[in-house]
Protein backbone atom coordinates (compact mmCIF):
# COMPACT_ATOMS: atom_id res chain seq x y z
CA UNK A 1 0.00 0.00 0.00
CA UNK A 2 0.67 3.60 -0.34
CA UNK A 3 1.76 4.13 3.39
CA UNK A 4 4.92 1.21 3.21
CA UNK A 5 7.79 1.28 3.44
CA UNK A 6 7.63 2.97 7.25
CA UNK A 7 9.62 3.74 9.78
CA UNK A 8 8.67 3.57 13.10
CA UNK A 9 10.55 4.75 16.22
CA UNK A 10 10.25 2.48 18.94
CA UNK A 11 11.58 1.53 22.21
CA UNK A 12 14.09 -1.10 19.99
CA UNK A 13 15.51 1.84 17.78
CA UNK A 14 14.19 2.38 13.89
CA UNK A 15 12.24 -0.26 12.76
CA UNK A 16 11.56 -0.05 9.01
CA UNK A 17 8.33 -2.63 7.74
CA UNK A 18 8.99 -2.94 4.05
CA UNK A 19 5.05 -3.67 3.36
CA UNK A 20 1.66 -4.27 5.80
CA UNK A 21 1.96 -6.90 7.91
CA UNK A 22 -0.67 -9.52 7.75
CA UNK A 23 0.20 -11.71 10.41
CA UNK A 24 1.25 -9.81 13.30
CA UNK A 25 2.01 -12.01 17.26
CA UNK A 26 1.37 -9.61 19.89
CA UNK A 27 2.89 -10.34 23.14
CA UNK A 28 1.20 -7.29 25.10
CA UNK A 29 -2.50 -7.65 26.20
CA UNK A 30 -2.10 -3.96 26.39
CA UNK A 31 -0.96 -3.54 22.37
CA UNK A 32 -3.71 -6.40 21.51
CA UNK A 33 -6.47 -4.27 22.64
CA UNK A 34 -4.76 -1.53 20.63
CA UNK A 35 -4.71 -3.32 17.27
CA UNK A 36 -8.25 -4.69 17.30
CA UNK A 37 -9.18 -0.89 18.29
CA UNK A 38 -7.97 0.75 15.32
CA UNK A 39 -8.99 -1.80 12.92
CA UNK A 40 -5.66 -4.22 12.76
CA UNK A 41 -7.37 -6.96 14.15
CA UNK A 42 -7.79 -8.98 10.98
CA UNK A 43 -4.32 -9.13 10.78
CA UNK A 44 -3.62 -10.77 13.74
CA UNK A 45 -2.57 -14.50 14.04
CA UNK A 46 -2.09 -15.40 17.75
CA UNK A 47 -1.81 -13.44 21.10
CA UNK A 48 -0.17 -13.66 24.17
CA UNK A 49 -1.59 -15.92 27.20
CA UNK A 50 -2.96 -12.80 29.03
CA UNK A 51 -4.39 -10.84 26.12
CA UNK A 52 -8.43 -11.81 27.24
CA UNK A 53 -9.61 -8.43 24.99
CA UNK A 54 -11.68 -7.99 23.33
CA UNK A 55 -12.53 -11.61 23.46
CA UNK A 56 -12.35 -12.35 19.54
CA UNK A 57 -8.01 -12.10 20.03
CA UNK A 58 -6.31 -15.27 18.81
CA UNK A 59 -5.38 -15.92 22.19
CA UNK A 60 -2.39 -18.69 22.41
CA UNK A 61 -0.21 -19.78 25.04
CA UNK A 62 2.20 -17.89 24.00
CA UNK A 63 4.04 -15.95 27.33
CA UNK A 64 4.77 -12.08 27.15
CA UNK A 65 6.65 -12.73 30.44
CA UNK A 66 8.98 -15.99 29.14
CA UNK A 67 9.09 -15.62 25.48
CA UNK A 68 9.59 -18.58 23.62
CA UNK A 69 11.27 -17.64 20.25
CA UNK A 70 10.86 -21.26 18.34
CA UNK A 71 7.16 -20.74 19.67
CA UNK A 72 7.03 -17.32 18.24
CA UNK A 73 8.69 -18.17 15.34
CA UNK A 74 6.46 -20.72 14.66
CA UNK A 75 3.48 -18.59 13.86
CA UNK A 76 5.08 -17.23 10.68
CA UNK A 77 5.03 -13.31 12.23
CA UNK A 78 5.70 -10.94 9.57
CA UNK A 79 5.43 -8.39 12.77
CA UNK A 80 5.87 -9.11 16.93
CA UNK A 81 4.65 -6.37 19.00
CA UNK A 82 5.57 -6.45 22.74
CA UNK A 83 5.73 -4.31 25.88
CA UNK A 84 9.12 -5.85 27.55
CA UNK A 85 11.90 -7.25 25.90
CA UNK A 86 12.46 -10.14 28.54
CA UNK A 87 15.09 -13.16 27.66
CA UNK A 88 16.56 -10.48 24.94
CA UNK A 89 13.79 -11.35 23.38
CA UNK A 90 14.07 -8.49 20.35
CA UNK A 91 17.63 -9.44 19.50
CA UNK A 92 17.15 -13.14 18.96
CA UNK A 93 13.96 -12.50 16.92
CA UNK A 94 16.16 -10.10 15.12
CA UNK A 95 18.35 -13.27 14.03
CA UNK A 96 16.02 -14.91 12.22
CA UNK A 97 15.08 -11.47 10.17
CA UNK A 98 11.81 -11.05 12.19
CA UNK A 99 10.74 -7.66 12.61
CA UNK A 100 9.66 -6.56 16.09
CA UNK A 101 8.33 -2.99 17.45
CA UNK A 102 9.05 -3.12 21.20
CA UNK A 103 6.00 -0.59 22.91
CA UNK A 104 7.18 -0.09 26.67
CA UNK A 105 4.57 0.60 29.02
CA UNK A 106 3.12 4.30 28.87
CA UNK A 107 4.38 6.38 31.87
CA UNK A 108 1.78 9.33 30.73
CA UNK A 109 -1.00 9.83 28.65
CA UNK A 110 0.56 11.35 25.85
CA UNK A 111 2.60 8.29 25.14
CA UNK A 112 0.16 5.88 25.02
CA UNK A 113 -1.67 8.23 22.35
CA UNK A 114 1.81 8.02 20.63
CA UNK A 115 2.29 4.39 20.66
CA UNK A 116 -1.61 4.16 19.10
CA UNK A 117 -0.65 6.15 16.60
CA UNK A 118 2.76 4.36 15.63
CA UNK A 119 0.84 1.04 15.60
CA UNK A 120 -1.78 2.50 13.47
CA UNK A 121 1.13 3.34 11.03
CA UNK A 122 3.28 0.11 11.27
CA UNK A 123 0.22 -1.79 10.62
CA UNK A 124 -1.31 0.50 7.73
CA UNK A 125 -4.19 1.51 9.78
CA UNK A 126 -2.66 4.98 10.44
CA UNK A 127 -6.44 7.22 9.42
CA UNK A 128 -8.43 4.74 12.43
CA UNK A 129 -5.70 5.08 14.86
CA UNK A 130 -5.76 8.97 14.89
CA UNK A 131 -9.43 8.42 15.18
CA UNK A 132 -9.03 6.24 18.21
CA UNK A 133 -7.06 8.86 19.56
CA UNK A 134 -9.15 12.18 18.97
CA UNK A 135 -12.19 9.79 20.57
CA UNK A 136 -10.12 8.98 23.64
CA UNK A 137 -8.78 12.94 24.09
CA UNK A 138 -12.58 14.03 23.73
CA UNK A 139 -13.63 11.60 25.91
CA UNK A 140 -11.12 12.23 28.51
CA UNK A 141 -11.17 16.20 28.38
CA UNK A 142 -14.97 16.21 28.77
CA UNK A 143 -15.06 13.42 31.67
CA UNK A 144 -12.25 16.10 33.31
CA UNK A 145 -14.47 19.28 32.28
CA UNK A 146 -17.31 17.90 34.37
CA UNK A 147 -16.20 16.71 37.24
CA UNK A 148 -16.90 18.43 40.47
CA UNK A 149 -13.83 20.31 41.38
CA UNK A 150 -14.57 22.17 44.50
CA UNK A 151 -14.13 19.54 47.16
CA UNK A 152 -10.50 18.44 47.21
CA UNK A 153 -11.02 14.89 47.35
CA UNK A 154 -8.59 12.48 48.81
CA UNK A 155 -8.07 8.87 47.39
CA UNK A 156 -5.87 5.21 47.18
CA UNK A 157 -5.37 3.28 44.79
CA UNK A 158 -4.49 -0.30 45.56
CA UNK A 159 -2.57 -1.98 42.96
CA UNK A 160 -2.24 -4.88 45.20
CA UNK A 161 -3.59 -5.87 48.82
CA UNK A 162 0.76 -5.78 49.78
CA UNK A 163 -0.61 -3.14 49.55
CA UNK A 164 1.26 -1.26 46.90
CA UNK A 165 -0.18 1.71 45.80
CA UNK A 166 0.68 4.23 42.72
CA UNK A 167 1.68 7.80 42.99
CA UNK A 168 0.62 10.93 41.02
CA UNK A 169 3.79 10.48 38.62
CA UNK A 170 2.54 7.47 37.63
CA UNK A 171 -0.02 6.77 34.25
CA UNK A 172 -2.55 5.93 36.14
CA UNK A 173 -1.75 8.46 38.95
CA UNK A 174 -2.14 10.85 35.74
CA UNK A 175 -5.37 9.84 35.08
CA UNK A 176 -6.51 10.43 38.48
CA UNK A 177 -4.81 13.89 38.80
CA UNK A 178 -7.72 14.92 35.19
CA UNK A 179 -10.07 14.87 38.37
CA UNK A 180 -8.30 16.89 40.76
CA UNK A 181 -7.76 14.46 43.09
CA UNK A 182 -4.98 14.29 46.01
CA UNK A 183 -3.18 10.94 46.06
CA UNK A 184 -2.22 9.91 49.71
CA UNK A 185 0.45 7.79 48.09
CA UNK A 186 1.98 11.09 47.21
CA UNK A 187 3.13 11.72 50.69
CA UNK A 188 4.46 8.16 51.60
CA UNK A 189 8.17 7.60 52.59
CA UNK A 190 9.69 5.61 49.26
CA UNK A 191 7.38 7.52 46.96
CA UNK A 192 9.87 8.56 45.13
CA UNK A 193 9.55 5.17 42.64
CA UNK A 194 6.07 5.75 41.53
CA UNK A 195 4.78 2.72 43.36
CA UNK A 196 5.19 2.53 46.96
CA UNK A 197 4.48 -0.18 49.82
CA UNK A 198 2.12 1.54 52.08
CA UNK A 199 1.64 0.59 56.00
CA UNK A 200 -2.15 -0.33 56.98
CA UNK A 201 -1.41 2.21 59.83
CA UNK A 202 0.02 5.02 56.88
CA UNK A 203 -3.43 4.78 55.04
CA UNK A 204 -5.27 4.39 57.87
CA UNK A 205 -3.98 7.69 58.95
CA UNK A 206 -4.35 9.23 55.51
CA UNK A 207 -8.15 8.37 55.71
CA UNK A 208 -8.62 8.75 52.52
CA UNK A 209 -12.45 10.04 50.84
CA UNK A 210 -11.83 7.42 47.98
CA UNK A 211 -10.43 3.88 47.66
CA UNK A 212 -10.18 2.44 44.02
CA UNK A 213 -9.53 -1.36 44.10
CA UNK A 214 -7.31 -2.74 40.91
CA UNK A 215 -7.06 -6.03 42.58
CA UNK A 216 -10.42 -7.41 42.72
CA UNK A 217 -10.23 -9.95 39.83
CA UNK A 218 -7.11 -11.39 41.00
CA UNK A 219 -7.57 -10.98 44.85
CA UNK A 220 -11.22 -10.45 45.51
CA UNK A 221 -11.24 -7.46 47.51
CA UNK A 222 -13.63 -4.95 47.98
CA UNK A 223 -15.28 -3.00 50.98
CA UNK A 224 -16.06 -5.99 52.91
CA UNK A 225 -12.19 -7.70 53.34
CA UNK A 226 -10.91 -3.86 53.48
CA UNK A 227 -13.23 -3.47 56.82
CA UNK A 228 -11.09 -6.49 58.14
CA UNK A 229 -7.28 -4.69 57.85
CA UNK A 230 -6.74 -3.80 60.90
CA UNK A 231 -7.89 -0.15 62.02
CA UNK A 232 -9.80 0.35 58.34
CA UNK A 233 -13.08 -0.70 59.31
CA UNK A 234 -13.35 3.00 60.58
CA UNK A 235 -11.87 4.62 57.49
CA UNK A 236 -14.55 7.08 55.97
CA UNK A 237 -14.44 5.40 52.15
CA UNK A 238 -15.45 2.11 53.78
CA UNK A 239 -18.30 4.13 56.25
CA UNK A 240 -19.66 6.34 53.42
CA UNK A 241 -19.68 2.92 51.23
CA UNK A 242 -17.04 4.89 48.87
CA UNK A 243 -14.81 1.78 47.92
CA UNK A 244 -14.92 1.29 43.88
CA UNK A 245 -13.65 -2.06 42.52
CA UNK A 246 -12.31 -1.32 39.20
CA UNK A 247 -11.91 -3.90 36.14
CA UNK A 248 -8.16 -5.07 37.35
CA UNK A 249 -7.01 -5.05 33.32
CA UNK A 250 -8.80 -1.84 32.18
CA UNK A 251 -6.71 -0.60 35.55
CA UNK A 252 -3.41 -1.89 34.52
CA UNK A 253 -3.14 -1.35 30.74
CA UNK A 254 -2.83 1.85 28.69
CA UNK A 255 -4.69 1.52 25.39
CA UNK A 256 -7.90 2.58 24.65
CA UNK A 257 -10.10 1.42 27.40
CA UNK A 258 -8.49 4.25 29.26
CA UNK A 259 -11.82 5.74 28.49
CA UNK A 260 -13.44 3.13 31.02
CA UNK A 261 -11.27 3.89 33.52
CA UNK A 262 -11.60 7.38 33.70
CA UNK A 263 -15.48 6.92 33.59
CA UNK A 264 -15.17 4.69 36.37
CA UNK A 265 -13.49 7.60 39.09
CA UNK A 266 -15.78 10.54 37.00
CA UNK A 267 -19.05 8.66 38.57
CA UNK A 268 -16.98 8.03 41.74
CA UNK A 269 -16.00 11.75 42.38
CA UNK A 270 -19.60 12.77 41.16
CA UNK A 271 -21.31 10.32 43.83
CA UNK A 272 -18.27 11.71 46.55
CA UNK A 273 -18.84 15.39 45.26
CA UNK A 274 -22.59 15.28 46.11
CA UNK A 275 -22.47 13.61 48.99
Amino acid sequence: SADFPVTIEAGNGKVTLAKKPERIVSLSATHTETLFAIGAGSQVVAVDNQSNYPPEAPKTDLSGFKPNVEAIVAQKPDLVILSDDLDKVVAELGKVNVPVLLQPAATKIDEAYEEITELGAATGNKAKAEEVVSGMKAALDKLAAEAPKDKKLSYYHELDQTPYAATSQTFIGQVYSMFGLVNIADKAPDAAGGYPKLSAEFVAQADPDLIFLGDVKCCQQSKDTLAKRPGWKNLSAIKNDQVIQLDDDIASRWGPRIVQLAEAIAAAVSKAGAS
